[in-house]
């Protein structure tokens, strides 16, 4: 029989090595993806090979029990069990099937307003990468107490480079911290130099680390191998086109009536207990019977295929599975997202597919998606499993998904799941009147008093500051989070102070540009009477010049409060409340400094879904990561505010989040610096940029004109250039990368760097960078590629032993 990777194997020099059965399991195929060239296909997953439901079913019961033996009874009662999505849902289902009392979840990338984000992380070579985690319990990942948390169980298919497992570890243990991980895998592809990042997390932690796979090896892959695999694709693209026309026409499906328990969750996507788990057992005979019926029975039903969708693996697995046991022919695969190329070789994994547009409203609009395998599959009848957020007239239209259907089967079913919404939770809250008023100045930092209104709890009075270092270990080694504490404030040297000056005179005009372009966009497109809500810090002096242009050009007095927001940890949902009760949430505009990957765009977005009414779109003065629609410039340059901390920010500290200071009813806390005043310049930086706005009047019309006919559609460049560089320099994480000139100064001030990349011949705007590293010790790389002006690298594996005594940067150990 042909190995189904030969095909790539033959053309790309791809190649698997390990253990015999890997062979068995994993077959090639090539990704439509400018991140990686290849896809390991597995053929006992059920999203893109078609496959005997208790085959599937089968292998992450198998893993769960095999988990279940090295924790050992007592741990394994305690255990919670977490599989990605989209790929690993149903996989991490059935590891939980195995464990027998473990409750589950799943993320998600389908945000629902009444759950609160517990967490996300990043899939970085994924084509949709941002993950949710919103389980209905609020308390999943704390079973058995805070004091006593069980292992915590992570499933994916595939263990390949460890990023994704890495990037889940950092955020949970930040949020949950344990004493026992174990990662469960079909099969274990990592090389060694990954294998040996997961061991220096445990190391770091202190925790457990332990690896459960099917199968162990690796992939070999040549140097070029993304540019020829892109090339490949190319190539077949240009011989075939795919095999089924996009605009079939509709077809009424049958409909199925599951009978589906009330309140039974249709998956893991916001927990599964064991309950859940003894009620669906239960339902499941019947259920299958009414498939059965309404197929008309065994014979008239033939080779059947049930098609989950996307996420929803494992409800139409279990049923797939019921049918198999009431004796029908039946295989089971999964709709999905992922762009494959598909070529009809039995060499190759991905024979036909069928492509078809999204059919649940996705929050990242819409897009194409695809079922595999499905075309020449010689299936009679295809049943077509979906949820009740996906049973949408997209589903049901010329060249949608049943259409498609139709046109590879004689038969097309529907059976519809009806979707778990979760019980909104009304956490312990004031009511918005009992909420403090907002902070001002004089007596909470040094803007005028109608500047800026700061939803911020004062913590002057409370000794947070820990030395760069000290506070570097805490967080590098999980013991910590940044915003628990905070950096002691950078004291400026004179000749440091003369460059903020310098710089400020060179850029004050290019500032005023983007201040006027940016409050013009927003009042056009956003609001015509809008809230300016910054995001304390950075986005505070960009708030109050916003402010002042909208009054110096308009006469319009525009509200302006700070709030904060923590990554990984979301938004003050308090200061959130107190807007929505004194303002319309549909006026309210997020507003930033600058982007430099993105990482806070992304969570806001994941932070406000909790809050309908808000509009996660931010606004900020420069956008070098094409991360935002609504910027007053895409220049990668100094903003002379990001010289310096809080001199240039009303004396306010950067925000803190710890729970033995903010409780569930105060906001986020900060420190007013009054003792700074003497070196204070957060006035002076406003008075500086405002005095240009006449002369820049006509300029930001002009800038304004052309923005509105411009595609400002994000590209998010800047999260790629940042995967790009992480890599390169084997950082293999990405907030450890800090892309921009106003980034690359918070790590000189506030971080351990490791080095900086700089752009040749980048002069002026580079010069406040220079000195600080020199200060610093930390070396200066001259790029020619580089997309940003500049990029900090954090230290990756910092310790105060790794960097002397000094607490210099060093080289990586």
């Amino acid at each position: 029989m042909v190995w189904t990777g030969t095909w790539v194997s033959d053309r790309l020099g791809i190649e698997l090595a390990g253990d015999d059965e890997l062979r068995g399991l994993l077959g090639l195929a090539l990704r439509r993806n400018p991140k990686r060239a290849h896809l390991l296909v597995s053929g006992v997953l059920g999203k893109h090979v078609p496959q005997l439901p208790s085959v599937v079913h089968g292998h992450g019961v198998t893993l769960g029990r095999r988990v279940r033996a090295l924790l050992g009874p007592e741990e394994a009662a305690r255990a919670v069990v977490l599989g990605y999505a989209e790929t690993a849902t149903a996989l991490g289902h059935a590891v939980a099937d195995g464990l027998e009392t473990s409750p589950y979840l799943h993320s998600t990338r389908r945000p629902v307003a009444s759950v609160p984000s517990a967490g996300g992380f990043e899939e970085s070579h994924s084509h949709a990468t941002s993950h949710l985690l919103l389980p209905e319990d609020p308390a999943f990942f704390d079973r058995g107490g805070e004091a006593d948390r069980g292992p915590l169980v992570l499933v994916d298919d595939e263990f390949s480079t460890g990023n994704t497992v890495l990037n889940t570890l950092r955020d949970l243990h930040a949020r949950h911290p344990r004493d026992h991980y174990v990662i469960v895998a079909l099969v274990d592809m990592r090389a060694a130099g990954d294998a040996g990042r997961l061991a220096a997390f445990a190391e770091e932690t202190g925790a457990r680390v332990d690896v459960v796979a099917h199968a162990r090896g690796t992939v070999r892959l040549p140097e070029d191998v993304l540019a020829r695999g892109l090339r490949l694709v190319e190539e077949q693209d240009g011989r075939t086109a795919d095999p089924l026309v996009p605009c079939a026409p509709a077809v009424a499906p049958v409909r199925l009536e599951l009978g589906w328990p009330a309140g039974l969750p249709d998956g893991g996507r916001h927990g599964f207990t064991p309950d859940h788990r003894a009620r669906l057992r239960e339902a499941l005979p019947a259920m299958a019977a009414r498939i059965v019926d309404g197929l008309g029975g065994p014979e008239q039903a033939g080779r059947v295929l049930v098609l989950g969708f996307e996420e929803l693996m494992y409800a139409p697995l279990v049923l797939a599975r019921a049918l198999e046991e009431a004796g029908l022919d039946v295989r089971f695969s999964t709709t999905t997202r992922s762009p494959v190329l598909a070529v009809d070789d039995p060499g190759y994994a991905i024979r036909t597919r069928l492509a078809f547009p999204a059919h649940d409203d996705p929050a990242d609009g819409p897009g194409e998606r695809y079922a595999y395998n499905v075309a020449g599959g010689g299936f009679d009848t295809v049943l077509a499993v979906v949820d009740s957020a996906a049973d949408t007239p997209a589903l049901h239209a010329p060249g949608g998904l049943l259409a498609q259907l139709a046109t590879a089967a004689p038969r097309v079913a529907l059976a519809v799941v009806p979707a778990h919404t979760p019980v909104p939770r009304t956490p312990d809250r004031q009511e918005p009147s009992v909420l403090p008023a907002p902070l001002r100045g004089p007596d909470f930092s040094s803007y005028e008093p109608d500047d800026v209104g700061w939803l911020l709890q004062d913590l002057s009075a409370v000794r947070l500051e820990a030395p760069v270092e000290e506070r570097e270990e805490a967080v590098q080694r999980g013991g910590a989070h940044y915003a628990e504490s905070l950096p002691v404030e950078y004291q400026p040297t004179e000749e440091y102070q003369e460059l903020y000056r310098d710089a400020l005179a060179g850029s004050a005009a290019r500032i005023a540009r983007a201040v006027g372009t940016v409050t013009e966009l927003v009042l056009a497109e956003r609001s015509p009477r809008p809230v300016l809500v910054s995001l304390a810090r950075a986005g505070t002096p960009v708030g109050v010049l916003m402010r002042r242009w909208a009054r110096h050009r308009h006469g319009t007095e525009l509200p302006h409060y700070a709030v904060s927001i923590v990554r990984g940890r979301g938004i003050d949902a308090n200061a959130l409340r107190w807007l929505a009760a004194h303002h319309d949430p549909a006026d309210v505009v997020f507003v930033d400094g600058w982007t430099g990957k993105g990482a806070i765009t992304r969570e806001l977005a994941d932070a406000l879904a909790g809050f309908p009414g808000f509009d996660p779109e931010i606004a900020v003065l420069a956008d070098p990561g094409s991360c935002v629609r609504t910027y007053g410039t895409r220049e990668d340059f100094l903003i002379p505010s990001a010289c310096l901390n809080s001199t240039v920010s009303g004396l306010i500290s950067r925000t803190v989040l710890r729970d033995d200071l903010v409780g569930p009813h105060d906001y986020h806390g900060a420190k007013f610096y009054r003792e700074l005043s003497g070196s204070d310049v957060s006035r002076d930086f406003v008075a500086a940029v405002e005095a240009r706005f006449d002369e820049l009047a006509d300029a930001v019309d002009q800038q304004v004109k052309e923005a509105a006919s411009a595609d400002r559609a994000p590209t998010w460049e800047g999260w790629a250039a940042v995967e790009r560089i992480s890599e390169e320099q084997g950082i293999h994480d990405v907030n450890l990368v800090k892309p921009g000139v106003g980034e690359t100064t918070r790590v000189l001030l506030r971080r351990v760097p490791w080095k900086i990349l700089a752009r040749r011949g980048a002069g002026a705007d580079l010069a406040h960078i220079r000195l600080l590293a020199e200060q610093r010790g930390v070396p200066v790389e001259e790029r020619d590629d580089l997309p940003y002006t500049c990029v900090g690298l954090i230290h990756p594996r910092y310790t105060r032993g790794a960097t002397g005594a000094d607490g210099k940067a060093v080289g990586s150990a």
